[in-house]
Formats: structure tokens, sequence, C-alpha cells
């Protein structure tokens, strides 16, 4: 099957970035075809009122309707039309017989649009001029009339000398009967500049719009996508077991979300080859480990069928059976150790009792070498001490492992009649637990090599044991943000093992 390609977030926030502004866009497109139409209407529904009122006044003043009478009318009602440009009054027909335009009146009530013309031989062109495009007006108005009124008010838009008039062809009724048609004519360059200032707006607002989504995006590619890439490549390239070397540690400086995600990639990365290396190591220990027993064991089973003298085939049977006990309690240990290990990243540190941990571990362990009847004892000085201030954040059970093998390997080094002491101090920031025994303390000039798995200077009875209960109590430990310490008693025999946990 074939991979499917994937986008990066960026492209997807441009993609959808550029279907919002497309939609908005149309929306934009269609709002600014509706506000020309509907200033116009605004401006046609004042003609409206303007025609009904003079129907009115023809009516009640009982105007013919004709040249003379309209005249008169134009001449006697002079307020009906101010801040009109023109008003034209037609017959049924479509013939012109009233006009403010062609009349003499007072120009604070008429705002004309033609032009003065003075007296002279050019004067005569230009007003012949004036009667051809009148004319050609009338003819064009009457056509309207004749052809394309059907009962509805009509709006005629105009653009002249870059001058915007509105006009609107109604027809005109006395007494119910139609006479003929008036036509109300006024500037409307105002709807112009309505329009050209929204136009202008909206488009001063697309450009701060994407001015703010290019620095957004801009930001967002720089800040974020880039090293949210920069760790996928980091993480790829661990998982293809790549020679590639990329450095993450320069978004550590970093305090927001993407530095803290930084370190915990490193930080998760770090504990898996780890665990990883820890693996291998353990594995590769385990094999050399079950080497000698296995070594032991097949010896001692060939030899066995060689030999009939009956206390020497008793002895080969207990190698034998020894170095199987030996062999099963260290596949039986590693086991354990590797699924603690994956518990413990599971497990919740709490608020826990630290001095009734050890008396709950010396306790069990005092009763069990009463059961094996070991004459070995387990002393503590914590009687005199108050059990309320010894608190540490840890997990119990880890806590009372790390105390079971510390006593178990000092049990394993003592004999009869001997000692173990076992006691909890304080610091200004830690508690400390020191574990002594009376035995044969340690032969290294390290001790801390007691702590590596499958450590080798043994007791002769240390079949009983893997070799890795000090490396678990050691993991523990520094799991707990604390340390582990091994040496020698000094003015006495023995070995003393301390262990330093820090206070709440």
């Amino acid at each position: 099957m074939k991979k499917k390609k994937t986008s990066s977030i960026l492209r997807k926030f441009l993609l959808f970035n550029l279907l919002v502004f497309s939609v908005l866009g149309l929306l934009t497109l269609i709002y600014l075809s509706a506000i020309q139409p509907n200033l116009v209407k605004k401006t046609s529904d004042n003609h409206f009122i303007i025609i009904k009122n003079t129907s009115d006044h023809i009516e009640r003043l009982n105007i013919n309707f004709n040249e003379g009478g309209i005249k008169k009318f134009l001449l006697s009602t002079r307020f009906l039309f101010q801040g009109l440009d023109r008003v034209q009054f037609f017959s049924i027909n479509g013939k012109l017989i009233g006009d403010t335009n062609i009349l003499d009146l007072d120009a604070s009530v008429f705002v004309k649009s033609d032009e003065v013309i003075e007296e002279g031989v050019e004067v005569k062109k230009e007003k012949k001029k004036t009667l051809l495009e009148k004319e050609s007006e009338e003819k064009l108005i009457s056509n309207i009339i004749n052809q394309k009124y059907a009962g509805q008010p009509i709006t005629i838009e105009n653009k002249i000398n870059n001058s915007f008039f509105v006009s609107t062809i109604s027809e005109l009724q006395i007494k119910g009967k139609k006479v003929g048609f008036i036509m109300v004519t006024s500037e409307a360059n105002d709807i112009l500049i309505a329009v050209k200032e929204r136009k202008n707006f909206i488009i001063r607002t697309v450009l701060a719009v994407a001015l703010v989504i290019l620095i957004f995006s801009l930001f967002l590619n720089k800040y974020i996508l880039k090293p949210i890439g920069f760790l996928v490549s980091f993480t790829e390239s661990i998982k293809n077991k790549s020679d590639q070397n990329i450095d993450i540690k320069k978004f550590f400086f970093r305090e927001d979300e993407v530095g803290k995600l930084t370190k915990s990639i490193d930080e998760m990365t770090k504990e898996l080859q780890k665990r990883t290396n820890r693996a291998e190591t353990f594995s590769t220990d385990l094999a050399h480990e079950i080497r000698n027993p296995l070594a032991s064991l097949k010896g001692a089973s060939e030899l066995l069928d060689k030999i009939e003298d009956q206390k020497e085939r008793k002895k080969l049977f207990e190698i034998i059976n020894h170095d199987v006990e030996r062999i099963d309690r260290l596949i039986t240990d590693y086991s354990q150790m590797l699924k603690d290990e994956a518990s413990l990243s599971r497990e919740k540190m709490l608020k826990v009792n630290l001095m009734k941990i050890v008396l709950n571990v010396v306790e069990d362990f005092k009763q069990d070498l009463k059961n094996q009847n070991k004459n070995i004892e387990i002393v503590t000085n914590l009687s005199n001490k108050n059990e309320k201030n010894y608190f540490i954040i840890g997990i119990e059970n880890r806590l009372e492992q790390v105390i079971a093998n510390l006593l178990d390997n000092a049990i394993s080094f003592s004999n009869d009649k001997q000692k173990i002491e076992i006691d909890l101090t304080e610091t200004s920031s830690n508690f400390v637990m020191t574990i002594k025994d009376q035995g044969p303390g340690f032969a290294e000039a390290s001790p801390q090599k007691i702590f590596k798995r499958f450590y080798s200077n043994r007791p002769s009875n240390f079949g009983e044991h893997s070799g890795l209960g000090l490396n678990i109590a050691k993991n523990i430990v520094e799991l707990h943000k604390g340390a582990i310490a091994a040496s020698n008693r000094l003015n006495q025999k023995g070995a003393q093992v301390e262990v330093l946990l820090p206070k709440i």
C-alpha cells in the first residue's frame, strides 16, 4: 500500500486561512455589490414620497395637467422640490409638459445642472447642442415610459460629468385616474462616497489581517514548527539507528512548551538508551554467570557414571543440586529484576515513614532467623527516637526491598553469635541509614564494586544468592534521589553500608 503523503501544519494553516479568506472575500463582494443598490433604493423611496405629495397637491389645488397648469403649479409650490436637482412632468404618451430646468426659478430652490450660457456666436452653437441633447433625453424617457413602465416606479442611475444622479419615474394619478408621469432627479454623490469609503475600509482591513496572518505564520514556522520538525528528525534518526548527529540542546534554554518537550524527549531517549544498554549488559553478565555452574554441572554429570562409591556419588549429587539451584536463582532474580525496573517507572511516590519501614523489615528478619535457628542478632538503636520525624517521599515496598537486600547481604557474610547493627540518623537535608556487620569486610581497595551485578567476592554459601541484590538496592536508592556507599568498619572487623535519602 502506498504511504499517504503527510502535510505540514504550516501548509494546513495557510490553506485553512486561504479558504477562510476566499469565503470572506465572496461575502465581501456580495456585500459591496449590495451597498449601492440599497442606497439607491433608499433615495428612490424618498423620491416616491415627494411624488405622492406632489400628486396630492395637484389634486388639492385642482391643477390642469397640461403645460400651462404645470408651469403655474411649479411657480407656486417651489417648497415641494427643495434639495432636488430636477423635476419633470410627462403626459400619458411621454411628452414633456413641465421641467424645473427650463423655468426661471429662484436658484435657492433648484440646483441646476446646466451651465449658464452667455450671448454670442459660440452661444448659439452651445444652445443648439443643448437642445439636441434635450430632444434625445426626452425621446429616451418617452421610450422608457411607453415601453418599460409596468405599473411600478422605475429607478434610473446616471453619471454625468463625474456626478452621480438618481432619477425615479412614477405615474401621476388624480382622483384615481392616471393623467401622466413625473420624474424626480437628485444628485447622489454621497452614495458613491459611501461605497468608496466602505471599499477602502474593507481593503485596509483585508491587508491588515493578511499582514497579521503573515507575521503569525512566520512566527509559527520559526518558533514552533521548525523546532518540532527538528525533534521529529531527531526521533526518526534514533528509530532508524542513523549515524546523523542531531543536536537538540539548543532548545534547552527555552522555558516554554517547546523547551520542556525537548528536555522530556532528551530525557526519555537517554533513559531508553540506558535501559537498552543495561539489558544488553545484563544479558551478557547473566550468560557469563551461568557458564560457571553449567561447567560444574556438566563435569559432575560426566563423572557420575564413572564413580561407583556412594559417598563420592552423593557429593556429586550435591554439586549438581547446588548448581541447578544457582542457575534457577540467577534466572528467577534476573527476570524479577527486569520486572521491577519496568514497574518502578509506573509506581507513584508518596509520603512514607522511613523509621516505620526499617522497624517492620527488621522484625520480619528477626523472625526468619529464629525460624531458621540462626544465632545472628540484629540490633537497632531506634527506640529512643521520635518516629514522627522520619518522613520521606518514596515507594514503600521498594524501600523495604532495599533494607531487605542489605540485611540479607550482611547475614550471608555473618557467622553464628555475630551481631548486625542498623541505625538511623539525620543531617540537615538527608536521613542516613547505616547497616554494620562483623563479617570479614571488603578485601578490595574500592568497596563500591559490591554494587556491581554478580559481584564475585562471595562467601562459601553464596549459592543461595544471585549477586543482583546490592545492584537492585543501588538502583532503587538512586531512583529516590539518594546515594549508597560501602566501606570497612574503623577499628573493628566487619563492613558497613550507608544509605542517604533526602528529607521532604
